[in-house]
């Protein structure tokens, strides 16, 4: 196990999601996002890895977004808005908790990649300059350390 086998675990789920069209990892300012095309996407970034007695901990933040679509007519409800920006975070939201999910209780825990502790997720919308909106969920998945010393 090592930093490939998460990535490629990770992206494997999210290519099976019924709901994200594409899987990016690394810088998310080379990633094209102007392209319309692309989304709903969901991007992997590896923020550390640590060592411990017999595991790899690697903090991870998936961004889980979507294009938010602004409508021409005025609404009459001001909650809502004139946008589709409840959706667009509810839907990526509910991508995130079936990642946590399947990390906590499912195929990825039965592979041996398990979420440790706490999982966070921060919404954002506006964050890029399309108005993209979404979650980015920050979490430590543990995978066994099968490095020797011979």
């Amino acid at each position: 196990m090592n930093y490939f086998d998460i990535i490629d675990k990770l992206k494997t789920h999210f290519e099976s999601d019924p709901i994200i069209n594409t899987v990016t990892q690394g810088d998310i300012f080379e990633i094209d996002l102007a392209k319309q095309t692309i989304f709903p996407l969901v991007h992997l970034i590896v923020n550390t890895a640590t060592f411990e007695q017999s595991v790899i901990r690697f903090n991870i933040s998936i961004l889980a977004m979507d294009i938010t679509d602004i409508s021409k007519d005025e609404s009459p409800n001001k909650f809502d808005g004139n946008d589709n920006e409840l959706w667009v975070l509810n839907t990526m939201l509910s991508v995130q908790n079936r990642c946590y999910e399947l990390l906590r209780r499912g195929d990825l825990y039965s592979d041996k990649f398990q979420v440790d502790g706490n999982v966070t997720c921060e919404p954002f919308t506006e964050r890029f300059e399309n108005k993209l909106g979404g979650f980015t969920m920050t979490c430590d998945i543990l995978i066994p350390n099968d490095m020797t010393i011979c």
